[in-house]
C-alpha cells in the first residue's frame, strides 16, 4: 500500500522538533488515541526525538495530560489557536504534524483551526481522518483551505487519496498514502488470553471502540439467537467507554437499550459489556482472545477506522459492513462483508467461520501478514519522510523565488540587481503615485498621500541627476510635483496628506512626518534637481512651510526636515534661514536623546517604532564631530539589536514595535525600516569610509530578496514592485507605494554609492543596467 522510502534517507534527514497537533488522552476519543500513538512512536523510533504535543480541549478546563503536551488550548476560543501558533513558532519547532477531524475544532466545519495554520512560520504536515464524499460548502472550503496551507497531506487508504485529488483537487504530488499505524503483536493462539477475561472454552466475537449509535452494535446481537443456537458458548464482548457527547447529553441511555434487547433476544449471557476506554496494553489482550473481530458500522462513509486496522494487523478474522475503509483493508480474502444492516448475513458469516477453522485461520494469515507493513516502526519511517519531503520542498520553494544570489555577507563580491520602474510606473498616473495595491494592481479606493508622493519625487529627482531618467520619468516626477503644490495649504502653512481617487482631500492639513518628508522632497529637488522651474518651484515652497517645523512635536518630523534642509545646502549652503532650523533641529533631537539615553539604551526614545534609523541619520550627516559620534553609536546599537542570531536583518515589527522593558515585536516587518536603516549605514560609510558600514548596507539590503527570518522574498521580480512587509507566517502579497518606494530608494542609494567607489577606483564592481517599463 506504500512505497517506503529509503532507511538511511529517512533517518538522516527526519526533524527533531515536531509538534503534533489533535486532541490527546486521557480525552476519550478516537483522534486522541492516534495522535498519542504517533507521539509516542515517533519518539521511539526517531533517534533523538524532542516531538511534543499540541492538545485542542473540548472543554474548557482541559484535562490532566501527560508531560509531552507543552500546550493546550479550547477549541472554541479562536483567539487561542493564534497563540498556540505564537508558542510553536518561539520553540523554534521544524514541522508541525496536525491531526484533522471536523469535529474538534471550533468555527463552522472546524475553520478554526485555519487561524493557527496561517500564523505559523514552518511547514506543516496534515493527517486527514474524516475524507468526505459529499462535503458541504463549508466543509468543502476548510478542507481545501487546509490542504493549501500544508506542505504535505497524508491519508490512510486509496479512496481517501482519490477523494482528495478528485473531490478536493489537491495534487497528488502532494499527497502520502500511509496506512494507520498498528501496534506489534505476535501471531498467537486466541486461547491463549482467553484465561484473562474467564472465557476458557467460549468462541469470542470482540467489537470495541467508544460506543454511539452509528456502531451497529444492535445488528450483531439480533444475529446472535442463530449463533447460539449452534454454539451455545459463544459470547460477545462489548469493549469501549460510551461516547463522551452521548454521556453529556443521554447518559447510559443508548447502553441501557443493548442491554435490553440482549435480553429481549435471549442472550443476555452472551453479551458482556465492558464500560472502560482502555489503554494499549489492556486492548491487545482483549484483541488476543477474540476469535472474531466485528465491526458493523451503519454508514458507508467512513475513511479510515483505527479499530478495524488494530485487529486487522493484529491477524484477527474480521467480519464488517462494506464501509470504505473496511472494503479496501478486507479485500482479496483478508476479512468477510455483509450488508449494512443485516443480522441474518452477520449471523451466517460467523457461523461459517466458527465452523470452518481452516478457512478462519487462513483469513487471519493473509491480514496479519499485510499487517506487518501497518505496525507503527513502518508507519513511522513513512511519516519522517514525508515530514523531511515537507522540509526540502519548502526550501526548494523559498529558493527558487529568491531573485538573486544571497550568498554570503561581503559587499565587494555582491552584484547589484537590475533597478526596473516598471510597478512605479503602474502605480503613477496624472493625478501622482497611488497610495496601496491588491498583489500589483493599483488600489484605487484608497486613493494617494503626500507621503508616497515625496518619496517618489525624491526617488525620481536622484534617479534623473545619476543620469538614468528619461522622459516617462520626467513626466512622472512632474506629476509628484504637481501633487506635493496641490497638497500645500497656505492656511496651516503644511501638507495635506491623504487624497481620496476622485480628487477630494479628505483632511484639512496631513501629519508632522507628512509635512516633514515633504520638505525633505523639496530639499532634494532644490539641491539635486537640474531644471530651474524645479529648483524655483521648490524654493518658494520650502521658504513658506520650513519656519513651521520646529514647532511640531515629532522627532521624525524634524529629521525628515534635516535631510531636506541637508540636500538644500548641496546647492545654497549660506542660507541663514536654513541654518538656522537646522540648529533648532538638532538641537531639539539631542535634548530628546538626553533625556533618554542610557549606556544599554542609547536612544532618543523610550519606543523603537517606524522609520528608526532617519534619527541616527540625521545626527551622522550634522557635520558636527559630537553629533555624529553620538549618531554613529546609536546606529551601531539599532543595526546589532535588528540583527538575528544568524545575522540577517531583523526590522523592529509593526504589530506593537518596542517599547524598552518590554516584549519586542518581530513582525510585521516592513520595508520601510530597511530602507531607513541601508540609507543610514550608507551616511556613515560615506562619512567614516568604515567598510563595517557599507556592508551592513548590503546585508540589511538583502531582505528584500530573502534574507529574512522567513527565508521568502519581499521583492518580486516578476512585477517589479515589492510586496508589503513580512508576517509571523507569510509575506504581504500586495505590492504598495510606500514598499516599492522603499526597495527602489534603497537600490539608488547603493547603485550610487559603488558608482562613486567604481569611479575612485576603490572596488571592481558591476553596476546593471536600468530597466523602464
Amino acid at each position: 500500500m506504500t512505497t517506503h522510502m529509503n532507511d538511511s534517507t529517512v533517518w538522516a534527514h527526519n526533524p527533531k522538533n515536531v509538534a503534533f497537533i489533535g486532541d490527546y488522552l486521557p480525552r476519550q476519543c478516537g483522534i486522541a488515541t492516534f495522535t498519542s500513538d504517533l507521539y509516542k512512536s515517533y519518539n521511539s523510533f526517531i533517534p533523538d526525538s524532542r516531538a511534543m504535543v499540541v492538545s485542542v480541549n473540548d472543554t474548557p478546563d482541559g484535562y490532566d495530560y501527560p508531560s509531552e503536551v507543552r500546550y493546550d488550548f479550547y477549541q472554541h476560543d479562536q483567539e487561542a489557536y493564534r497563540k498556540a501558533a505564537e508558542f510553536l513558532n518561539a520553540k523554534d519547532t521544524e514541522v508541525v504534524c496536525l491531526q484533522h477531524e471536523y469535529g474538534i475544532f471550533g468555527g463552522p466545519a472546524g475553520s478554526y483551526i485555519l487561524t493557527l495554520l496561517r500564523n505559523l512560520t514552518m511547514p506543516v504536515v496534515t493527517t486527514f481522518h474524516t475524507i468526505l464524499k459529499n462535503p458541504n460548502e463549508e466543509q468543502l472550503l476548510v478542507l481545501k483551505s487546509i490542504a493549501d496551507l500544508s506542505s504535505r497531506v497524508i491519508c490512510m487508504s486509496e479512496k481517501g487519496r482519490d477523494f482528495l485529488i478528485n473531490i478536493y483537487e489537491i495534487p497528488a504530488e502532494k499527497i502520502d498514502l500511509i496506512p494507520h499505524g498498528i501496534p506489534d503483536m505476535p501471531f498467537v493462539d486466541p486461547h491463549f488470553y482467553k484465561d484473562r477475561f474467564g472465557m476458557e472454552g467460549k468462541q469470542t466475537l470482540l467489537t470495541f471502540g467508544l460506543l454511539s449509535p452509528n456502531k451497529g452494535i444492535e445488528n450483531v446481537i439480533r444475529a446472535l439467537p442463530r449463533i447460539v443456537k449452534q454454539f451455545p458458548n459463544v459470547v460477545y464482548m462489548v469493549l469501549g467507554a460510551t461516547h463522551p457527547h452521548l454521556i453529556r447529553h443521554e447518559g447510559e441511555t443508548y447502553r441501557d437499550s443493548l442491554k435490553t434487547l440482549a435480553a429481549d433476544c435471549g442472550v443476555r449471557d452472551n453479551v458482556r459489556f465492558y464500560n472502560q476506554f482502555v489503554e494499549l496494553d489492556d486492548l491487545l489482550e482483549y484483541l488476543g482472545a477474540a476469535d472474531i473481530y466485528i465491526t458493523p458500522y451503519l454508514n458507508p462513509a467512513q475513511i479510515t477506522s483505527g479499530t478495524l486496522s488494530y485487529a486487522f494487523g493484529c491477524g484477527k478474522a474480521v467480519v464488517s459492513t462494506p464501509y470504505w475503509h473496511a472494503e479496501e483493508l478486507l479485500a482479496d480474502g483478508r476479512g468477510v462483508l455483509v450488508p449494512f444492516g443485516d443480522s441474518e448475513a452477520i449471523a451466517d458469516q460467523i457461523i461459517k467461520l466458527l465452523t470452518d477453522e481452516p478457512t478462519r485461520h487462513a483469513m487471519r494469515k493473509k491480514a496479519y501478514i499485510m499487517g506487518r507493513d501497518m505496525i507503527w516502526e513502518h508507519a513511522i519511517k513513512e511519516y519522517a519522510g514525508s515530514f523531511a519531503k515537507a522540509r526540502r520542498e519548502r526550501m526548494s520553494t523559498i529558493n527558487s523565488q529568491t531573485p538573486y544570489d544571497m550568498g554570503g555577507n561581503g559587499s565587494a563580491a555582491f552584484k547589484l540587481p537590475t533597478l526596473r520602474l516598471d510597478h512605479l510606473f503602474r502605480l503613477t498616473d496624472s493625478t501622482g503615485i497611488a497610495q496601496h495595491a491588491r498583489f500589483h494592481l493599483p488600489f484605487y479606493e484608497e486613493g494617494y498621500c503626500t507621503d508616497d508622493n515625496a518619496r517618489a519625487l525624491i526617488l525620481a529627482v536622484t534617479l534623473q541627476e545619476t543620469g538614468l531618467g528619461e522622459r516617462k520619468l520626467s513626466q512622472a516626477a512632474d506629476n509628484y510635483c504637481a501633487f506635493l503644490n496641490h497638497a500645500y495649504t497656505d492656511d496651516h502653512k503644511r501638507f495635506r496628506n491623504f487624497m481620496s481617487y476622485d480628487r477630494r482631500w479628505l483632511e484639512d492639513f496631513g501629519s508632522d512626518d507628512s509635512t516633514g518628508r515633504t520638505i525633505w522632497a523639496l530639499g532634494v529637488c532644490i539641491g539635486r534637481a537640474t531644471d530651474r522651474n524645479t529648483v524655483t518651484w521648490a524654493m518658494g515652497l520650502m521658504e513658506k512651510v520650513l519656519p513651521t517645523i520646529a514647532d511640531m512635536p515629532s522627532p521624525r518630523a524634524w529629521a525628515f526636515a534635516l535631510l531636506g534642509i541637508y540636500e538644500y545646502q548641496k546647492r545654497f549652503n549660506d542660507d541663514r534661514l536654513a541654518k538656522t532650523i537646522q540648529r533648532q533641529l538638532l538641537d531639539k533631537l539631542m535634548f530628546r536623546y538626553t533625556e533618554t539615553a542610557t549606556p544599554e539604551w542609547p536612544w532618543f526614545e523610550n519606543t523603537l517604532s517606524y522609520d528608526n534609523a532617519v534619527l541616527a541619520h540625521v545626527l551622522v550627516r550634522s557635520g558636527e564631530q559630537r553629533l555624529v559620534e553620538i549618531g554613529l553609536r546609536s546606529l551601531r546599537w539599532l543595526v546589532t539589536l535588528q540583527t538575528a542570531e544568524r545575522g540577517h536583518f531583523q526590522p523592529i515589527g509593526s504589530n506593537g514595535f518596542y517599547t524598552k522593558g518590554q516584549a519586542r515585536a518581530y513582525f510585521d516587518q516592513q520595508p520601510l525600516e530597511v530602507q531607513s536603516t541601508v540609507s543610514a549605514c550608507l551616511a556613515a560609510f560615506e562619512i567614516t569610509g568604515d567598510e563595517y558600514w557599507h556592508r551592513s548596507s548590503i546585508r540589511i539590503f538583502k531582505w528584500f530578496g530573502g534574507l529574512n527570518d522567513l527565508g521568502l522574498p519581499i521583492y518580486d521580480q516578476q512585477t517589479g514592485g515589492c510586496r508589503d512587509g513580512l508576517h509571523i507566517d507569510r509575506v504581504n502579497q500586495n505590492q504598495g507605494a510606500e514598499s516599492t518606494l522603499s526597495y527602489l530608494l534603497a537600490l539608488t542609494e547603493l547603485y550610487n554609492t559603488q558608482k562613486q567607489r567604481t569611479d575612485k577606483k576603490t572596488v571592481n564592481v558591476t553596476i546593471p543596467s536600468l530597466v523602464n517599463g
